[in-house]
């Protein structure tokens, strides 16, 4: 009977030690901020790649090629220049994916992080560093002959670069065209083929 007692006891004591373990490991979950981990697009904190985490296109970064061999293809291109721990960057990135939508095939994005322009003081107009004026994001448009064809600062307007891009690849007015559609990429296909 005593040997009874002691296994109850000592069940009894190992099922608080579990309880007791499990209430502290929720107390320090309630108690650290966990909102640090969660990704916000309106605020100025790192949470990875922003092309990944808020355009959905890992594909931009790293660019596949970099400005002086863009030059050197003659192929227009687009600089942008942004921080990953920026709240306007961040926002920008959506815009920045349509464009590679849109003209990443017969253009080059470029997508640069200023955080990597090392300090110099002079650049080559084949280094992005030529071009950034210190702030973020910018967005520098540059033609077939890598003349500047646009550069403003801030949340440029999808529209405005796509302006530019239409003059530098000699296409009709965007009053004029007809807006392509893309097909949805698992877009069921129920044509008939010969």
């Amino acid at each position: 009977m005593a040997c009874i007692k002691l296994q109850f006891l000592h069940n009894l004591i190992l099922g608080w030690r579990k309880l007791l373990v499990i209430f502290l490991l929720l107390t320090c979950l309630l108690v650290t901020d966990m909102h640090s981990a969660l990704a916000n697009i309106n605020d100025d904190k790192y949470d990875g790649n922003i092309f990944v985490v808020y355009a959905g296109n890992g594909s931009l970064v790293p660019p596949k090629v970099n400005l002086k061999q863009a030059l050197e293809a003659h192929k227009p291109t687009l600089l942008v220049f942004y921080v990953d721990d920026s709240s306007d960057c961040k926002q920008y990135a959506i815009v920045v994916s349509r464009l590679q939508a849109a003209y990443g095939m017969e253009g080059e994005i470029i997508p640069v992080n200023v955080d990597t322009i090392l300090p110099k003081k002079a650049y080559s107009p084949t280094e992005p560093g030529y071009y950034y004026t210190g702030s973020v994001p910018q967005v520098v448009v540059l033609n077939q002959s890598g003349r500047v064809v646009l550069s403003k600062k801030g949340q440029v307007p999808y529209e405005k670069i796509d302006d530019k891009f239409r003059e530098v690849f000699n296409l009709l007015p965007r009053t004029e065209s007809v807006e392509l559609k893309r097909r949805l990429v698992n877009e069921l296909n129920s044509e008939l083929t010969p």
